[in-house]
């Protein structure tokens, strides 16, 4: 059976509602991911940050959590430290950082910023690599940015530099040896913007975090 991982990267997060601590609002959205992800059956679950951004990891796994710190918030850079072995550091209340990780077969890397994306969305991300080498999921609504990219690993070597916030399904299919070697799976909206918070669903259980702090409730 194939090793499957899917990790939140906790990559930047440039916009805050108005009154709302930028850190905060990233606490709030990373937490309710994380979350989110440690509800998801059949497969491991892990986050990934730069070093300087270890304290947001810290502050939302759950105890024992695998944490990969990467050089540059990519997927690119994920994948390249999931694909090899090695040692990999763990969240709060595990006892050693220093277990020896194999490498997966199969790895997701979604966005952190998506708090009430459904667990469904993400499963449908890893379910085209048991015939592509790669698939993605746009962000719901139009416009430049992904969801999350799933890979077998190791990645291939055609695929572009990836960024979560730029990058398009179009580019990825664009540098396959042929455009079906890329799935386009399900997309979800993220929360980038003012525009953004319109696409939550207060009747959809889950993102508890985020929607205490935009409801001004202490969190």
């Amino acid at each position: 059976m194939s090793r499957r991982v899917v990790v939140a990267l906790l990559g930047p997060v440039t916009w805050s509602p108005p009154g709302v601590e930028p850190a905060r609002w990233r606490t709030a959205l990373a937490e309710d991911v994380v979350d989110l992800l440690a509800m998801l059956n059949e497969v491991e679950t892990a986050v990934a940050v730069t070093p300087a951004d270890r304290w947001l990891a810290d502050a939302v796994v759950w105890p024992g959590t695998t944490v990969w710190e990467v050089p540059v918030p990519t997927p690119d850079a994920v994948f390249a430290a999931l694909s090899r072995p090695g040692p990999a550091s763990v969240g709060p209340g595990a006892a050693t950082g220093d277990d020896q990780i194999p490498g997966y077969d199969q790895a997701a890397v979604v966005a952190a910023d998506a708090p009430d994306v459904p667990g469904l969305t993400l499963g449908k991300l890893l379910r085209p690599l048991s015939s592509r080498p790669v698939a993605v999921a746009p962000v719901e609504g139009g416009g430049s940015g992904l969801l999350g990219v799933a890979a077998r690993l190791p990645a291939p070597r055609w695929l572009p530099a990836l960024d979560l916030d730029t990058t398009t399904p179009a580019q990825v299919r664009a540098a396959a040896p042929h455009p079906g070697d890329v799935a386009v799976t399900a997309g979800w909206h993220r929360l980038r913007g003012p525009a953004d918070l319109r696409t939550l669903d207060p009747a959809v259980e889950g993102w508890e975090a985020t929607r205490a702090l935009l409801s001004g409730r202490p969190g």
